[in-house]
């Protein structure tokens, strides 16, 4: 087996990895919560379900427009509702090996979960916390805007241009073009691909990283 570039001739400051369903699923539980509350509220849960995936909650609730719905409560009890159920979640293959593999200085998570979410979920996939992560309590716009990627660029000490975003979204992938960023896609949860110019790979079994004498990080795929 070989390792391959999987961007020649590229190097970069920083890795920023998105959580949910980019280093850990929680589909399953998420959508639990979420279907329920579709239920309550006499959406089509087949057709809504698709919708909440790489935003932050308020803005899928403010999305809808309802009418008579309190969307700052409603989206607070959904929350809520998603911290108590955390049935069914685990790391995306690989990914804590390679977590584990990067100087705890150079990643950060960039998640549209609130913080109390997104550490309840990373401790129920037995994943590392890193000293930088911005959530949605962070932001006043979450993604696709790109405000949560260049403040985690920022609080790593680097632009956002010098770092490679891990992302499993639409939404997601938008924001680190947003903010200036290389991106992966990371397809494990996928049940329907999207079009992007960005390489895409399954999980993180074939990726290798090093560390270049300068301090930069090179990725690889073993293949």
């Amino acid at each position: 087996m070989t390792d391959r570039p999987l961007f020649p001739n590229r190097r970069f400051a920083a890795f920023l990895f998105d959580m949910d369903g980019t280093i850990l699923t929680s589909i399953v539980a998420a959508e639990r919560v979420w279907a329920a509350w579709a239920r309550r509220h006499g959406l089509d849960v087949a057709t809504f379900l698709p919708t909440i995936h790489g935003v932050r909650t308020v803005e899928t609730v403010r999305r809808l427009a309802l009418p008579g719905v309190d969307v700052e409560a409603e989206a607070a009890a959904i929350t809520r509702a998603e911290m108590e159920d955390l049935d069914g979640i685990a790391p995306i293959a690989g990914a804590a090996a390679f977590l584990a593999s990067l100087p705890a200085e150079r990643w950060a998570i960039v998640t549209s979960a609130s913080r109390e979410l997104a550490k309840r979920r990373l401790g129920a996939a037995r994943l590392s916390i890193p000293p930088v992560m911005v959530t949605a309590d962070d932001v006043e716009r979450g993604k696709p805007a790109p405000d949560a990627f260049l403040l985690a660029a920022e609080r790593l000490g680097y632009g956002a241009d010098e770092c490679l975003v891990f992302e499993d979204t639409a939404a997601g992938v938008l924001a680190a073009d947003a903010a200036g960023a290389e991106a992966v896609v990371i397809t494990a949860t996928h049940t329907q691909t999207f079009a992007t110019r960005h390489p895409t790979v399954l999980d993180y079994t074939g990726l290798r990283v090093r560390t270049a004498p300068d301090g930069s990080l090179e990725l690889f795929l073993q293949s």
